[in-house]
């Protein structure tokens, strides 16, 4: 069955700036010379954007402008630009994102290209956020999920086996705490990426469609189950009950400052911890596993966070528009994407070589496990601070009754996520 899938919350922070590509002037998307490309900071190699573009414009004649966005306040730059002819051709977009720009009338509908851009080969995990009402609104570009980062000595020390259930998990954190001085595992208090797999697990959600209306769920047996879990492994950890992976950053600052054996993260954090750590004179022998499911035969579910790539209703250019996306998104170019970057491609044939075990590796295993929360306009609103389930995360971790904080951040979730 096709779920929901991710936020791209972060995800751009992950790399340097790109630099803009092609010799239009920029703003010029309704020219039949160039068309306009809105891309995120840090989203894209240069190199490969590069070549890319180079490959369009002898293939058509037609030059690319790239525009490079900043996440902060994106959502209301966009909103601007799609209501004007002609501002932007092509546009990244977070993909929980796409379907509030789709409920506008913003995007264009792409469901005719469907076997042009090679639906049927993109990873499942991806389809939902690319969808809305029935119709195509994008085409998925990349995507990332976290993992378990361990460190192989301290493992090795405490005789701990990587595990491939929840119940191997738990004993081998046991192990690291009996047979090393390690903090078994780093695990802020309010990592809601995380619980969210967590809760898809136990076939919970964060809010469920009531009608045409949608209410919060996390009052539920399910998701009570996924947070009692998280709540089992965040005893091993020392972190505070309030903070999340981004403060104090986890890779950067946290993990070269501690010795820890374990910690949940994404692709460039793994770069940035082996760097930090590096920095201060430490060894970096650390390895990945998937997060382990309930069961051997099914990994945990993950949030599978990445960008999409769309096509504005009122485009200038929307032939070559269309031309563009199909060859950025296609198993070639996306191929070449991944070899550069620590991301996911859009489908399995564009998966580069990669050792096994490597982060990419244990991302390609998992990535039709992947989730959303509900892909609905109104979900911007729960994320805006203070998250409602961040909060209840901290409150039960405190020792709150859970069903107490569930209610409360059911009856917050219910009252934002109606609300356009």
């Amino acid at each position: 069955m096709k779920r929901k899938l991710i936020a791209a919350i972060g995800v751009a922070a992950m790399t340097a700036g790109v630099a803009a590509c092609g010799s239009g002037d920029g703003g010029e998307g309704g020219s039949s010379e160039a068309i306009t490309v809105w891309l995120m900071q840090g989203s894209a190699p240069d190199a490969w954007l590069e070549e890319l573009n180079e490959a369009f414009t002898e293939e058509h004649g037609v030059e690319v402008d790239v525009e490079i966005q900043q996440w902060t306040g994106i959502q209301e730059t966009i909103t601007t630009a799609l209501s004007e002819d002609g501002t932007v051709d092509v546009l990244e977009l977070g993909n929980t994102q796409t379907p509030a720009f789709a409920n506008t009338g913003g995007l264009a509908d792409l469901t005719d290209l469907r076997d042009r851009l090679g639906y049927d080969e993109w990873y499942e995990g991806t389809l939902a956020s690319t969808e809305f009402e029935g119709g195509l609104y994008a085409a998925p570009w990349y995507t990332a999920n976290r993992a378990v980062v361990y460190d192989i000595d301290i493992w090795e020390e405490a005789g701990a086996e990587v595990p491939e259930t929840r119940a191997e998990w738990i004993e081998a954190l046991e192990a690291i705490e009996q047979n090393t001085d390690a903090e078994p595992m780093y695990l802020p208090g309010q990592m809601y990426a995380f619980l969210s797999g967590l809760i898809w697990d136990e076939g919970g959600d964060f809010a469920v469609q009531d009608g045409e209306d949608w209410r919060g769920a996390l009052n539920t047996p399910e998701a009570e189950a996924g947070m009692a879990f998280y709540q089992e492994l965040h005893g091993f950890s020392e972190s505070p009950t309030d903070n999340d992976e981004a403060s104090p950053q986890q890779a950067t600052e946290v993990i070269p400052q501690s010795e820890i054996a374990s910690w949940i993260g994404l692709p460039w954090e793994l770069d940035g911890a082996v760097d930090a750590l590096e920095e201060v004179g430490r060894d970096a022998n650390l390895g990945v596993f998937p997060i382990p499911g309930k069961t051997a035969d099914t990994p945990g579910s993950v949030w599978l966070g990445g960008s999409n790539l769309a096509i504005a209703e009122r485009a200038g250019n929307r032939e070559m528009a269309e031309e563009w996306l199909e060859m950025a998104t296609s198993a070639e170019w996306m191929r070449k994407f991944a070899e550069e970057t620590p991301m996911l491609p859009n489908r399995e044939s564009a998966m580069p070589d990669s050792e096994p075990g490597s982060f990419i590796d244990v991302m390609d295993a998992v990535a039709d496990h992947g989730n959303l929360p509900p892909l609905t306009p109104g979900w911007a609103n729960v994320e805006t601070v203070p998250n409602p389930v961040r909060e209840m995360m901290t409150q039960v971790l405190e020792g709150t009754d859970y069903s107490t904080a569930a209610e409360e951040a059911d009856a917050e979730i219910t009252a934002r996520i109606n609300r356009e």
